[in-house]
């Protein structure tokens, strides 16, 4: 089982300390915050692991190296400084050869509480291209961006002005996609929102949906860093 990690961003709400390092070996309850992601993936089955790096990327090489220390085997794809959002970080990675037929893919600023393997599972029996993990936010912890019915992503759509009421679940940060999409869907050497192929997705019916029930934590933004260092200082 392949996990893509996302982690090439500037990190900009974060600076100045994401300034000098990247956000995904930021200090966490005394660990670099990428230990704690690598433990979680390793203990749930995952073996592969691709770093998409771009801003500060030799940092994170130095620190997690071949993957070896967490059971795992880590491979890295570098943007540099041409960053080229999400998707394009994606393309980068099946250009270089990188993605196994299908994969999870996770950011490197975020905390979930589900089970990988799971979610793995329940997009090969969807019979669908791709698979979205959700919450029911209600507009809590930040703006839904998800209608969600019958074990499906009905609407996905960021950046709206009004939400409207159906729009009651989230984007809770963990996906499964076929390395097949990526080819045909996403231009190559470009700049790319993953987003935006989740949304026609969405509106083909072609986006699975995995309902989770405990929330999502991030450290992308100084409270959310506060609140995960409380949750895994506890551990």
């Amino acid at each position: 089982m392949q996990c893509i990690i996302l982690a090439g961003g500037l990190g900009t709400r974060m600076w100045p300390v994401a300034k000098t390092i990247p956000k995904t070996l930021l200090p966490v309850a005394g660990r670099p915050f990428a230990d704690w992601q690598l433990e979680w993936l390793s203990a749930a089955g995952v073996d592969s692991v691709v770093y998409c790096v771009g801003y500060l990327g030799d940092q994170v090489r130095e620190h997690v190296g071949d993957g070896s220390a967490h059971g795992l085997t880590v491979t890295y794809v570098d943007e540099g400084r041409d960053l080229r959002g999400t998707g394009g970080a994606l393309r980068l990675a099946h250009d270089e050869g990188a993605l196994e037929a299908r994969f999870l893919v996770l950011y490197g600023d975020s905390w979930l509480q589900v089970d990988p393997a799971a979610v793995h599972a329940a997009h090969e029996a969807s019979g669908l291209p791709a698979l979205m993990t959700v919450y029911e936010n209600d507009g809590r912890f930040d703006t839904s961006n998800v209608e969600y019915a019958e074990g499906r992503v009905v609407r996905y759509e960021k950046g709206l002005e009004s939400v409207p009421a159906s729009m009651r679940w989230i984007d809770y940060g963990l996906s499964v996609f076929e390395r097949s999409l990526i080819e045909e869907r996403i231009p190559a050497d470009t700049a790319f929102d993953l987003s935006s192929l989740c949304h026609a997705l969405s509106l083909e019916g072609a986006l699975s949906g995995y309902l989770v029930s405990d929330r999502f934590y991030e450290i992308g933004s100084p409270s959310g860093l506060a609140e995960v260092t409380m949750l895994l200082a506890q551990r």
